[in-house]
């Protein structure tokens, strides 16, 4: 008998045995990282869709909006991360006296930045749309005091703001404040607002830029939207209250009536 050519017979169909097997070792490993590829390209895609998704809903539904500042106090407080309602003036609706409001002080507040980069602001609108980042330089929140037509003066003799001849008892004011230092005796703009904080004190308000162009007006279709919810921090998560102090105002054409 040939042992030899039996030898030579066993060690190739080992040969090939092993050879499947590290083939199929190598199969399956692959198979694995195809797998692994797949799952990223789907986490990513879903990744991809859900920023924009929610991107889309802070452009045109709600936004969260980083409190920088405390000129809203006590309202709101530095840190406060309140959601703007962006579908409240959307359907014929307008801003009334006592809202709360972000707005877009380009031209009013602040003016206009031709320089600025448009990648960074890009990326910083981005940020701020998502209540992760301070908003812009040209993002406010402040309260409507007087609406088109209104006549807002400061002040009676017992403090208080006059809208159309009717005292404003402002109850949200900060503790200790004054409803303003500083005298005025103003008629808003039909299509304007006159915006001012609720720490008076310490607003940087409409009553600032009496002196500049515009007289420190807001344009209704400058504001972004009312804040309607507080979603941060837990313990003041929930509906913003809203005011009664202008229940008593009489309209633009009744004021004197």
């Amino acid at each position: 008998m040939d042992t030899q050519a039996e030898h030579s017979e066993r060690d190739r169909s080992s040969e090939t045995r092993t050879g499947s097997g590290e083939g199929s070792r190598f199969s399956r490993v692959r198979s694995v990282f195809a797998l692994v590829r797949r799952r990223r390209r789907r986490i990513l895609v879903a990744g991809v869709a859900g920023a924009v998704t929610v991107l889309l809903f802070s452009a045109f539904v709600v936004q969260p909006f980083l409190i920088p500042s405390g000129s809203m106090e006590p309202t709101l407080r530095v840190g406060d991360r309140v959601l703007v309602n962006k579908l409240a003036y959307r359907f014929g609706a307008v801003p009334e006296r006592g809202d709360v409001v972000v707005f877009d002080g380009t031209g009013s507040f602040v003016g206009e930045d031709p320089d600025e980069n448009p990648v960074a602001a890009l990326v910083r609108g981005a940020a701020a749309s998502l209540g992760l980042a301070e908003p812009a330089d040209t993002d406010f929140v402040k309260r409507v005091v007087g609406v088109g037509g209104d006549r807002v003066v400061c002040c009676d003799a017992r403090g208080r703001l006059q809208v159309n001849g009717s005292p404003v008892d402002e109850t949200y004011l900060h503790a200790g404040d004054a409803a303003s230092r500083a005298p005025f005796d103003i008629v808003v703009p039909r299509g304007t607002l006159w915006m001012m904080g609720d720490h008076r004190s310490r607003s940087s308000d409409s009553r600032d830029r009496l002196g500049s162009p515009g007289g420190g007006m807001v344009p209704v279709e400058r504001v972004t939207g009312r804040v309607d919810w507080l979603g941060w921090p837990p313990a003041r998560v929930g509906e913003l209250e809203g005011t009664g102090a202008f229940d008593g105002v009489r309209d633009p054409g009744r004021a004197h009536g």
